[in-house]
């Protein structure tokens, strides 16, 4: 396949969405970096709808393009600075493919609930027609040719790659939806964790010792009865207790930009929670009494974003890069916005989360969302979505309040969906009645149909593999299941024809190639990486993916019922120490570390096999290992310190065996404890 040099022309673009009918290319160069391809920037005349393809040289050309999806609309320039595994220009080359990421539509203002803004738009209508123009630009550069097409995204961009793979026929061929909610995700799934977060903030490290290897206490051990039914409500809501081990780092994700929508919708919950009987507020002798915080301070200083990055109150800022972690954040404005407030009073307790109300000044009467005020710092949560803080000085007077955040954080027990969203059984009398008073709207859906324009339905067209992450904190992990069950409602026995749903063991929410917790966890990115490619297969060849992860969903946790053939890509690994998951030794006695792998899919090979013995997350050690199926090694290994040790191991297969590439490696990774006396 020869590669054009002509400019491209649009003439033969043909669309049945006349609001995309006019579409045009500005920019057609050749790049050097990250490697070389030909740039095409476009859009259509008339819209906010912008587009850049990056098309590869012929010869590593083979027929089809990755498109990938933000969980919000952002922006069309967001692929050039990723490197490594997260670079997904690069990915897309490696697998044959030119790469197009589109600005959805026009990107949105996050700090107002969307009310006048067509959601079929950012949903599927924008990257449709992105995807359909790119096919007319692929037939110009490459020659005539059958165009594949494949859509992915997570979290929001789950929603949205669903909602192409509904509302669309004969765009894509294929789909890899990751991390994904259901219609009655929102706002539930972070109201439900900021409460048992509130509840549980003085024994979550008891919590994470307790679903460690090697521990000698069961899960929930010690607690007080208040605990126990908070730790029992969110578990049964659908949060993996395992991923209780990044409470440090959790906050409130994307409920800040919820709690707007919230606000506006249900005004009056948040009197009623206070006042009215059967609302946790109107309890007496409930903890939200101690907790509510509320007070009045003067603001001595402004911090910020470089200020408060120098002081190490916040990390430095990365740039966007389209993420399910920080796509909802809004675009960073620069160093100088305001991101904290030095105040003249704090409280006792930290309020976790609050709103911060302007009482004189320049900014008098806004309200402004805050993550924590800790020592009379109040840091902001979402800074770029309030704006008039930049107008804030010393001596203004504001208000700190966190009633409303409180009152939110059980708002899931009074928006019982249907039966079919088992984990709300929880608060469901015999008679299936809710337990609680229902508020008169349910927001999941209307929320969730904001994200896909409709509500998910399981009609999909061409293959999709769904990738859930079994520690996912913000979209838990059943509802890939309950996705699943819509699919099959719509294609029955055929639907494995369709349809596959693979499970990350040990995986939170982010879809990035670095583990937040690297002794604990693992990135899901490289079986996002394996799933396109085999989806294509599946779409282009008929060659069947690996099968769906065998599983079971009880009380709203995702079981493993095969441990020994559990499906999908990641390879299962065990580590034992003296033969068990504990051991018990003296300062220098020799333990022997004991690793069992192995793949689990026909392609996938065992590439690497790294120890990390001090729990510093390096895995420093590195053992000897080909290419291969199965892995049974041994180390020996003594510690100079008593205490508590954790060892971990981390196995990683790639998808053909390939050493070197940084692409479709997928890890797992297994621990022991050590008690040194």
């Amino acid at each position: 396949m020869s590669i054009s040099a002509t400019a491209v022309e649009l003439t033969e673009f043909t669309t049945d969405d006349a609001f995309y009918a006019q579409p045009y290319v500005d920019i057609d160069e050749e790049r050097d970096a990250p490697s070389k391809h030909r740039y095409i920037h476009g859009g259509f005349a008339g819209t906010a709808n912008r587009f850049s393809a990056y098309l590869p040289p012929a010869g590593e050309y083979e027929g089809r393009f990755f498109q990938h999806i933000t969980p919000v609309p952002e922006s069309e320039h967001l692929a050039t600075g990723l490197t490594g595994a997260d670079d997904k220009i690069g990915f897309a080359f490696s697998s044959g493919a030119f790469f197009v990421e589109t600005n959805g539509g026009g990107a949105i203002d996050l700090s107002k609930p969307q009310t006048d803004v067509d959601p079929t738009i950012g949903a599927y209508r924008a990257n449709a027609a992105v995807a359909a123009v790119v096919k007319v630009i692929a037939q110009r550069v490459y020659g005539p040719h059958r165009t594949y097409g494949y859509a992915y995204g997570g979290s929001g961009g789950g929603f949205r790659t669903i909602a192409c793979a509904e509302n669309t026929r004969g765009v894509w061929d294929g789909f890899v939806p990751h991390v994904i909610g259901s219609p009655v995700a929102l706002p539930n799934v972070f109201t439900v964790r900021m409460h048992a977060m509130r509840v549980l903030r003085n024994v979550l490290d008891d919590i994470v010792d307790q679903v460690e290897p090697g521990s000698l206490r069961h899960l929930g051990e010690g607690l007080s009865e208040e605990e126990t039914a908070a730790l029992e409500e969110v578990t049964r809501m659908g949060f993996n207790p395992a991923a209780w081990v990044g409470h440090n780092s959790m906050g409130t994700q994307a409920f800040g930009v919820l709690y707007r929508s919230l606000k506006a919708i249900d005004p009056t919950y948040f009197d009623d929670f206070w006042t009215q009987p059967g609302y946790l507020g109107a309890d007496p002798t409930s903890s939200v009494h101690r907790d509510r915080v509320r007070f009045s301070a003067s603001v001595e200083a402004v911090i910020t974003r470089r200020e408060a990055a120098a002081s190490g109150l916040i990390p430095l800022p990365a740039g966007p890069s389209g993420g399910v972690d920080e796509a909802f954040k809004g675009p960073e404005q620069g160093e100088d916005v305001v991101v904290a407030l030095r105040l003249d009073t704090s409280s006792a307790i930290d309020p976790m989360n609050a709103e911060l109300r302007v009482e004189s000044g320049d900014a008098e009467g806004s309200v402004a969302l805050l993550q924590t005020v800790r020592d009379g710092i109040a840091l902001v949560d979402f800074p770029e979505l309030s704006p008039f803080l930049q107008q804030l000085r010393p001596g203004d007077r504001v208000e700190v309040d966190n009633s409303n955040f409180l009152a939110a954080q059980t708002y899931h027990r009074h928006q019982v969906p249907a039966p079919e969203f088992t984990v709300w059984d929880q608060f469901r009398d015999e008679s299936g009645e809710p337990l609680f008073p229902q508020r008169p709207l349910l927001l999941g859906p209307l929320m969730a149909q904001g994200a896909s324009g409709t509500l998910q339905s399981g009609d999909i067209a061409g293959k999709m593999i769904v990738v859930e992450a079994r520690y996912d904190r913000e979209a838990f992990a059943w509802q890939a299941d309950w996705y699943a069950g819509k699919v099959r409602e719509h294609r029955g026995a055929d639907a494995d024809e369709h349809l596959r749903v693979w499970m990350v063991d040990r995986a939170f929410h982010a879809d990035v190639s670095g583990a937040e917790l690297p002794t604990h966890t693992v990135s899901y990115l490289g079986v996002v990486h394996q799933a396109l490619r085999q989806v294509a297969a599946w779409a282009e060849d008929g060659i069947e993916p690996a099968s769906s992860t065998q599983y079971e969903v009880v009380d709203g946790q995702v079981r493993i019922t095969s441990p020994h053939r559990p499906g999908g890509v990641q390879p299962i690994v065990s580590l034992t120490v003296d033969g068990s998951e504990r051991a018990e030794v003296t300062v220098g006695e020799e333990v022997e570390l004991g690793v069992s792998a192995a793949t689990v899919d026909a392609q996938s090979r065992i590439v690497e096999v790294r120890w990390d013995l001090d729990d510093s997350g390096e895995f420093a050690v590195r053992s000897d290992v080909t290419a291969t199926t199965e892995v049974d090694q041994s180390i020996r290994h003594s510690f100079s310190e008593a205490g508590t040790h954790f060892v971990s191991v981390k196995v990683t297969a790639q998808q053909h065996g390939d050493t070197e590439t940084p692409f479709a490696r997928v890890d797992n990774l297994a621990r022991v404890r050590i008690v040194v006396r």
